[in-house]
């Protein structure tokens, strides 16, 4: 190991860090470039020992031929190297105090460069590292560049081939003589300190692949932040190098990754889940875990089911059993809305309370990962005990039990997912495949994890786009990964499959026989009848298996009925159905729809209890009205349905992983697995007699289909069905249930799901003759438009895992820069991974009749409290004020017009605001007293009940 005294005078002389005055400026403390080295290198060797998984540690060691040994100490080195480009003229120049000193050390630089920003650090460290290899090795830049991108990466953006052709072009900045003679001493000081000296040669004829490049590159980035941190690591040398990292790593207290117990979750089911002791697994449960544990490896597991089977509870075990085979550290879960993230937060929380740990970890990291976690109570509650989890005596231990914390430090911009369980919006995932700033982060937060994708149906063909490369990269990686669906088309089963195969043998490092060219991956015995329900394995490099699983016992039997658009007939409908008690749902296709519905209805029907529940409603009522569903409608719901009337007049916020339950239900024409979807929330659960059972007339479960003209041939669905949806989806949707509507057959759940949902999604002739001529039209139109989504996907898409030995310069070439985890900057990447028109969040306050701003009031204790708005807000009042956000109508997020909508809420400015975090960079409507604004030529108005509503002037 060599110590920093054999330096030259030179060589510590170069600065990494300085600290200022925040007034005067001057400079007040700085940092040595070995230091920053030395710690960086040290926390890298802790990371590995430490906190990485193992399944991290296999993917980034998968080509070097001592596998663990090696990618412990390369992973050092070059942490250890990473800032070896600040011994540059460009870099050093900054603090002129600091330079002065590297002049009397010989290392002489002009006083002003102010081309200085053409050559950033970073690069100058990849140009140089590539050099030393390329002179002290003997090797070329394509075998240096694979190890040099990750010094060039590690600020979140790999270098472009272009800078680093240009850098040696720029002597002035890069430095010459002595400033060559130190880098490379620094780099061979290096190579003995963290002992790589004697392996480096074995590595040159390795193809260290683009996986392994992209983990070392994001676990450097966090030795660099982590030794970055004056409050770990303060601006002073040090002689004890190993005491200065273990105080740091204690001070930290990062918490270890879970190490799943190599056993069988099925034994503990009813433990697991926190059920009665009689609880059994169902035949999907039994069935995925014992594929989990038999396949030839872990990897790709696709689980096709009816709604309410006890999907998610599949998932975990088979996940408990992927983690303990393949070295996973913990599990990250993707649903498609905040709503749902919210909803699985606390059955994760229920899990990890029964989750066996081989080492008996005290603490598991844990995150919500999305825009609005922080009104989150639970989530809140959590983050508190991370910040004060060492007050009071063994605060951490329950019952011997490890406790769930989110970790202070990984509350962090861009670090949260590297907690080690996370519940998220499927966005989140999706920017794994988006060309931004910092996507190696995200990777590293993917693979140290077994990923659950719930409801992966859900995705349209934009954002199809960005799961199918992040499926081929989670493939690359040999991550676990587990698809849930009850509604899965065949063509998207397929290409999910043979996105993940094809990550996995990009990483096989052979060349393709012609044959294999010719004829890739297609998995078309998946696009057959496969039966339903059904399992679907692969570990990558094999072929796709089917695994049918026997059919539950629950049948319901779904009587599907024609109804008019007339609210008239819906009101009268509704009246007689409920007329002995009853729960009854309508959902209609738009927000606008839903507010007609419910004003009326509530004129109409003054003895049943309206509920509304859509997606503009203030954010703090909008998870009030969930949670009123789930206590009334979930599977303990409280509704007494025989003594009692209600109708939930609802949005999709109600298709999709909320666990309701409802007696009838009337539902706009959607595409017919949505519709299968919604229909799953009939009669969902048995209730049994008594006042919690189901009312005489509702016994038979029934959906009635509206917003459809009926009268034509085809039928026409209203206007904002096509809106959402477009024409042809709808029609192969009505032309798939024309059967049982026109005789009167029911629909059986779960039997007809799987033939409903491919018969529809199929390209064969479908309905009767005299629809045909509209519907080919329609398909014409659709599929063109579709394909120019695909097309616009591909805008700011990572590219496809390359070879290995194929380096990372370029990865992000024409990126879209940051999509980081705040709520303002999160809106950034959300605008690239989902289509359409793009959302326009605001934050919704008032201003009362003196001028003065609150929040809004009708919000009960926290309503009409004043807002300052040119000094910092207070953290509770700033909670409250950040609750208040929600999305503007479609109509104004509209190309063109929503130009003019920002530019008109941007003279809306506070400067208060932008020294509060969660507050910073927010768009305000400010409502008038009678709940009303006007916006670019639209009038918007509020009301508690109904939500925002708008209208054109």
């Amino acid at each position: 190991m060599s110590s920093t005294d054999t330096l030259s005078k030179a060589a510590r002389s170069v600065w990494a860090k300085s600290a200022r005055d925040a007034e005067t400026k001057i400079v007040i403390g700085s940092l040595p470039l070995y230091q920053h080295l030395d710690d960086a290198g040290s926390v890298a060797l802790r990371l590995w020992d430490e906190w990485l998984p193992d399944l991290v540690k296999d993917a980034i060691s998968s080509r070097l031929p001592a596998k663990h040994e090696d990618g412990r100490k390369l992973l050092s080195w070059l942490a250890g190297v990473h800032d070896v480009g600040k011994a540059t003229p460009a870099f050093a120049i900054q603090v002129p105090t600091l330079a002065n000193q590297m002049t009397d050390a010989g290392l002489t630089m002009a006083r002003e460069l102010p081309d200085r920003s053409e050559l950033r650090h970073e690069t100058a460290g990849h140009v140089a590292l590539n050099l030393w290899l390329n002179e002290r090795r003997s090797w070329t830049n394509e075998q240096s560049d694979p190890f040099g991108v990750v010094v060039g990466g590690h600020h979140g953006v790999p270098p472009e081939e272009r800078d680093l052709l240009n850098a040696p072009n720029r002597p002035h900045l890069m430095g010459t003589g002595l400033w060559v003679d130190v880098r490379n001493e620094l780099f061979d000081w290096a190579a003995e300190r963290f002992e790589v000296a004697d392996r480096i040669e074995h590595w040159r004829p390795e193809q260290l692949p683009p996986t392994s490049q992209a983990l070392v590159t994001a676990v450097v980035i966090v030795a660099d932040w982590l030794a970055s941190n004056d409050e770990l690591f303060p601006y002073e040398t040090c002689q004890d190098q190993a005491e200065r990292v273990r105080r740091a790593w204690a001070d930290l207290a990062l918490p270890a990754p879970w190490c799943a117990v190599d056993g069988d979750p099925l034994a503990q089911f009813a433990e697991r889940f926190g059920m009665p002791a009689t609880a059994s697994p169902r035949p999907l449960q039994v069935d995925a875990t014992t594929l989990a544990r038999t396949m030839p490896r872990p990897g790709l597991l696709i689980i096709e089911a009816p709604m309410g089977e006890g999907k998610t509870e599949a998932a975990l075990l088979a996940a408990e059993v992927f983690a303990a085979r393949s070295g996973a550290g913990g599990c990250f879960i993707a649903l498609p809305t905040q709503a749902t993230s919210n909803a699985m937060l606390d059955r994760l929380l229920r899990w990890l309370d029964n989750l066996p740990d081989r080492n008996g970890a005290a603490e598991r990291s844990v995150a919500l990962a999305h825009g609005k976690a922080g009104l989150n109570e639970t989530y809140g509650e959590l983050v508190s005990r991370g910040y004060f989890r060492n007050v009071g005596d063994d605060a951490v231990k329950r019952q011997g039990k490890p406790d769930a914390i989110v970790h202070r430090w990984l509350t962090g911009r861009k670090k949260r997912n590297l907690a080690f369980f996370v519940v998220g919006t499927i966005d989140q995932l999706l920017f794994g495949a988006l060309k931004s700033r910092h996507v190696a982060l995200r990777h590293l937060a993917m693979v140290g994890k077994v990923v659950i994708l719930d409801e992966v149906h859900a995705y349209d063909v934009y954002m199809s786009r960005y799961l199918d490369r992040v499926l081929e990269w989670l493939g690359a990686y040999e991550v676990p990964t587990i698809l849930l669906s009850a509604t899965l088309p065949a063509d998207r089963r397929a290409d999910m499959v043979t996105a993940y195969q094809t990550g996995a043998r990009a990483m096989t490092g052979r060349r393709r026989t012609r044959r294999e060219l010719a004829a890739p991956l297609t998995n078309d015995h998946l696009r057959a009848d496969i039966g339903y329900p059904v399992l679907i394995a692969t570990s990558g490099t094999d072929d796709a298996g089917v695994h049918p699983v026997a059919p539950s016992s629950r049948q319901v039997q779904i009587q599907l009925s024609r109804m008019s658009d007339d609210l008239d007939e819906l009101a009268n409908t509704l009246r007689t159905e409920l007329a002995e008690g009853g729960c009854a749902v309508v959902i209609r296709n738009t927000v606008g729809r839903v507010q007609e519905a419910a004003r009326y209805l509530a004129d109409n029907l003054a003895e049943v209890t309206i509920i509304v529940a859509h997606s503009r409603y203030l954010a703090i009522e909008r998870a009030a009205i969930e949670r009123r569903l789930l206590a009334l409608f979930g599977p303990t719901g409280s509704a007494q349905r025989q003594q009692h009337r209600y109708v939930v007049i609802a949005s999709q916020v109600v298709e999709q992983s909320l666990d309701l339950d409802f007696d009838l239900m009337v539902t706009d024409l959607a595409p017919v697995d949505l519709m299968l979807q919604r229909i799953g929330r009939l009669h969902r659960h048995e209730r049994g007699t008594g006042q919690a059972g189901r009312a005489p007339r509702l016994r038979s479960a029934r959906c009635l289909v509206t917003g459809v003209d009926w009268s034509t041939e085809p039928p026409n669905p209203v206007d904002g069905s096509r809106r959402v949806y477009q024409r042809y989806p709808l029609y192969r949707s009505l032309a798939a249930l024309t059967a049982q509507l026109n005789d009167g057959q029911p629909v059986s759940l779960p039997a007809d799901i799987g033939p409903l949902v491919q018969r529809a999604y199929d390209d064969a002739p479908l309905g009767p003759a005299s629809w045909q001529s509209a519907m080919a039209a329609a398909a014409v139109t659709f599929k063109a438009s579709e394909q120019r989504r695909r097309a616009s996907a591909e805008t700011f898409r990572l590219g496809p895992v390359g070879a290995p030995g194929n380096s990372l310069v370029d990865w992000l070439h024409a990126g879209v820069g940051e999509a980081a985890d705040d709520p303002v900057d999160e809106r950034v990447g959300s605008a690239q991974v989902r289509d359409g028109t793009g959302s326009l969040e605001v934050i919704v306050i008032q201003q009362d009749v003196d001028g003065q701003y609150t929040t809004p009031h009708w919000l009960g204790r926290d309503g009409g409290r004043r807002i300052p708005t040119n000094e910092q807000i207070d953290r509770r009042l700033a909670r409250t004020v950040a609750s208040c956000t929600l999305p503007l109508p479609p109509a104004m997020c509209v190309p063109k017009v929503i130009d003019q909508v920002i530019t008109e809420l941007e003279l809306t400015q506070f400067p208060g605001w932008q020294e509060t975090y969660s507050l910073v960079g927010q768009l305000v409507l400010v409502l008038d007293q009678q709940r009303r604004a006007t916006v670019a030529g639209f009038t918007l108005s509020y009301d508690p009940l109904y939500g925002l509503e708008h209208h054109r002037d």
